[in-house]
This record gives structure tokens, sequence and C-alpha cells, in this order.
């Protein structure tokens, strides 16, 4: 990403009007209807999704309310759940749960809390309504909590989902759906016979940004896509990893000691933003004493390798730094490619006729550990190729074989450069996506170059100037609620799962609006993507993709690990 200078974030408006001809772009159809007030009280992701407002709002229940959890904490929309109990076995978590995070601006922007979403006055007035599990299965067994948003370590998804739903539970979980194809398979099995509804976090489904970009592939605006080049880069290193947060020790004493001593001089506003930053702390210290054995967690070591000595994992370590591990979770591929090849799948989707989404045909794959030391087990870089089929494509001629999508993917550490996003290519034109917010089109020929939806320091661009010289778009106005940046999809995902709870309560009605858009059979696909791909990189293989992997009522799986749950 990264491929735009400001001369080019512009777009022709008559030239755009030329391509996208009289009919109106669902971007446009969503501006105008906007601008006349058609939204409605719902709310965008409402108006545009096609779900309304709730009659009351779902109880629930959230179970992990680590740095996923508060990111959903942050998406949830007070007029369609209502949070009456959480359960996490970190006191620095349920912490965050009620104040948000303090650590930073963009950390208390992204996390602010139970306490900022509902208004809550103080703590003491949040705990009152919000019930503290310190036994997640106490949290299953209350009956007034008709829902569960699970954001566990992803080796815990599975057996804590299963237990949500055999208490008669709807589930939310956080992507991706399991730890194994086998596993995803008997969550699926459980919520079909259940009757109740099982969505995973894979937010792009709920995205405007997303969907636009699906309108303008089926309009043919970028013809046949023949590439899709997706990365995600992070500028991870040795003492600065994101996966690997500090433990509470005495580095953390000494921080928290300077934020007394720094607490003791202040002054005015500086003074409450300290207190806050001050409990925090001392929350994160009290994990030290969480005995993360008794939850599961386990000591382990890590070999040494060559002049690299043994390194030493305690089940603390475990339960916090939990992405690093084989055992808890599923390296790059399962934290984030699995989001950017969902995506893929749904561009690749959207040339289809039949409605299905489209499965890859193969994928040939490296990883390597070149930064980090052996205090991990995952992978610092992965590199991915996948075979998709195109729209023409027959195993059985010859000729229609070779019509293929390719898919390439990267995700490293140690260089941020490009961000995250996808580029789709087509005969005609290419959409990039950059970050979840930036959405560019450009033609096959010509200079001008077509710029819709969004931009980062600004809304969604309502009138448009030539691509030179660069100006203000005039009448700007965002996607999102007040002119806000355009939603990621976290509160969509959160709301439509609570209506598809209300309105069809026994997951009975088939129409895709009264079900979640990443139900089981989505979700398992997604995860059946990545964990193959985790396969192709320790087993240094090319590997073909089968449909029996993709049927949720056959045992057949890429790891071999049949589902523990009869079809």
């Amino acid at each position: 990403m990264n491929a735009l200078n400001p001369q080019e974030k512009a777009v022709g408006k008559s030239n755009f009007h030329a391509a996208i001809g009289s009919d109106l772009t669902r971007r446009e159809f969503l501006i105008r209807s906007i601008a006349s007030g058609a939204v409605g009280a719902a709310g965008l992701g409402a108006f545009y999704f096609g779900y309304t407002k709730m009659k009351s709002p779902l109880p629930i229940g959230i179970i992990g309310t680590g740095d996923e959890g508060g990111v959903l904490i942050g998406a949830l929309n007070p007029d369609y759940v209502d949070v009456v109990g959480i359960s996490d076995i970190r006191p620095y978590n349920v912490h965050r749960a009620f104040h948000g995070d303090q650590s930073t601006p963009t950390a208390q922007a992204a996390r602010p809390g139970l306490m900022a979403k509902y208004d809550f006055k103080s703590e003491d007035a949040a705990k009152k309504h919000v019930k503290v599990y310190a036994d997640y299965k106490e949290l299953i067994a209350d009956k007034n909590i008709k829902g569960v948003i699970i954001a566990l370590p992803l080796h815990l998804h599975d057996s804590v989902a299963i237990e949500c739903l055999n208490a008669g539970k709807h589930v939310l979980t956080e992507k991706l759906m399991a730890q194994t194809v086998g596993r995803c398979k008997s969550m699926g099995r459980v919520a079909n016979q259940k009757k109740l509804h099982l969505a995973t976090g894979h937010q792009r489904h709920y995205s405007v940004l997303y969907d636009n970009a699906v309108d303008v592939i089926k309009r043919g605006l970028i013809g046949d896509i023949h590439h899709i080049r997706a990365q995600w880069h992070r500028g991870n290193l040795p003492g600065r990893d994101s996966w690997q947060p500090p433990m509470p020790s005495d580095k953390m004493g000494e921080e928290l000691a300077k934020a007394k001593a720094d607490l003791k001089n202040a002054s005015g506003a500086a003074v409450e933003a300290l207190q806050k930053k001050v409990s925090q702390l001392e929350l994160w210290m009290m994990d030290a004493k969480v005995d993360a054995s008794k939850h599961g967690y386990q000591p382990k070591t890590i070999p040494g390798m060559g002049s690299l000595k043994p390194y030493e994992v305690t089940p603390l370590e475990e339960l916090i730094r939990w992405r690093l591990w084989a055992r808890t979770g599923g390296g790059l591929m399962a934290e984030l490619g699995s989001h950017q090849l969902d995506a893929a799948g749904i561009f690749c989707s959207a040339q289809r006729k039949d409605g299905r989404k489209a499965r890859p045909l193969s994928v040939s794959a490296v990883g390597v550990r070149s930064l980090f030391a052996n205090d991990r087990e995952v992978d610092d870089h992965v590199h991915c190729n996948y075979e998709f089929p195109a729209p023409e494509y027959n195993q059985h001629d010859e000729a229609l074989k070779q019509k293929k999508i390719i898919v390439s993917y990267s995700s490293i550490n140690g260089n941020v450069w490009g961000g995250y996003g996808e580029v789709v290519m087509g005969t005609k034109g290419t959409i990039i996506l950059e970050t979840e917010q930036d959405y560019y089109l450009y033609p096959t020929a010509g200079t001008a170059t077509f710029v819709d939806v969004v931009k980062k320091d600004g809304g969604a661009v309502l009138d448009t100037t030539s691509s030179a010289p660069p100006s203000a778009a005039a009448g700007e106005k965002g996607l999102g609620a007040g002119g806000a940046p355009v939603s990621r999809g976290y509160r969509e995902e959160i709301e439509h799962w609570a209506w598809c709870i209300e309105n069809n309560p026994d997951a009975s009605d088939t129409d895709p609006k009264m079900r979640p858009k990443c139900h089981p059979e989505v979700a398992m696909a997604d995860a059946i993507i990545a964990l193959t791909t985790n396969i192709a990189i320790r087993d240094q293989k090319r590997i073909e993709f089968k449909d029996s992997w993709f049927d949720i009522n056959n045992d057949e799986t890429p790891e071999g690990e049949k589902p523990t749950v009869k079809a």
C-alpha cells in the first residue's frame, strides 16, 4: 500500500460517472440516503445491511476482556446489547473492561471501556449492573444471559463456545473460529443441532468499504479479476513487539513507581490522567498473583538454537503472550492472514453467478523466524501463494483448467512499509483497499485516478475534482455516525448477531439476512485456509484443498483430526 500521492487522491466527477453509468453505486445511494435523513434511528449499519432497531437490547456476557475483548466492548451499541456479565482471570483485563485502556490515547479510543459505553458514573455503579464472574462457567449458568461474546486465546474458542451452546446461549466468538478444522466442525454441528446462532468475528463481512468494493466488482468496473495481492506488515522488532507485552515484573514496578512520583508533582488536568495510569499499572502488577496453571496454562522449554540458550516459559507467560505459542495460538495466518484471505474469498466470490463463496484450489507457503530469538514458536514472516478458481474454471477441461485467480499474501515483522490492505487487479482496472479505511479505484487506461468512499483525514468524498492539481473535496461527510471514518464492521457484526437472535431465535429462517454473515460454514472456510497454510509452511509442500474439508458434515480435515461431535 502507500502507493498513492496527493495528486492521485482525487477523481474527476464527470469521468467517474461516465465509468459507472447511470445507475447509482451503493456508495452514492448510501450518501444520498444519509443526506435525506432516510437512515433513521437504527443507525447506518442497520440501514445498509437490512436489519432494524432492536425491540430491547439483548442481555449478553463477555468471556475474555483482554486486547480483543476490549476492542469489541468499544464497538458495542447499547441499543442492541446490554452487557450484564463479564469473566476474565486477569485483574488487569477486568479493570480495562470497565475503565478502558489508559496506555495511550490510541488505546483509549479503541478500548474505551464499559463505563464510557454505558455511561456508568463510577466503577461501583457499573458493577451493580455488570457482574464480574471469577469462573466463566458461572456466567454461562446465568439464565438472564441470552448471548455470549468469546474473546479468549484461540485454543479455548471451541470448548467454551460448545459449553455456551449446550447451555442454550447464542455465541459470537473472535476469529479464528477454532485452532483446528475438526474443532470448527464440532462447533458448527453443535450450533446446528441446538438451533442457535454461532458467529465468528471476521468483521470485513460487515464493512461498508468492502461491500462497496464487491459492488464495483459485480458491476464489471475492473473487468475479470486475475490477481489479488494482500499484505499485513508490522514494525515489530525484538524488545518492541505487540505480541510480547511486558510481564508484571520489576520493570513494570519501576514504571509504576515513576507514575506515582509524577502524580505527586502533577496539577490540573494531568492529575486525573496520572491517577488512571497508576490504577491501571497497579492492576497490571496484580496479574503476577494469577495462578495460570490452575486454568490449564502450562510451563514449557523452548530448545536452544546454536548459540541461543533454551528459553523457559512459565504458565503466566503462556497466558499473557498466548499468540506466541503453538499450543495456544495459530501464528500470523490465524491472527492476521485469516482476515485478508477472507477478503480475497469475498472478492473472488463477487464474480460467481452461483452465490457460493469461492474456495482456494491450492496453497504454497514459506515461513521463517529471522528476527526474533527462541522466545516464541511462531514465524516472523510468512509468504503464501494461492490458486482460486475463476468463474470459468473447469477441472475437467484442459483449457478452462487454466482459468485461475492468483492470490499472494505476505505478513512480516520488522518493517511496516505498506501497512496492511489488499490490491484487487482486474482486466479493466484495479481496486486498492488500505487499513480498512481507504479505498481507491484505478482504470486500466488513462491518467485519471478514481477514488471512492473515504479518506483518513476526512470522510467520504461527495463531490470530487480532477486528479491535478490536488484540492480538498467539497461537501465532505463521513459514512460513520456524525461524519466519523467508515466503520471497520465490529459494531455492525455485533448488532446483526443480536438482531438475528431477537428475530430468528431458533435459527430456522435460512434467509441470509436472518443469520449472521459469518456463520459456521463461512467461518470454517476461513479457518481452513489459514490452518492449511500453516501445514504447508510446516511441511514445506504445496497442498491442494479438498471439497470434503469444507463440508461441515464430513469428518475429513486437513490435520487428520476428526470432529468430536457427530454430524
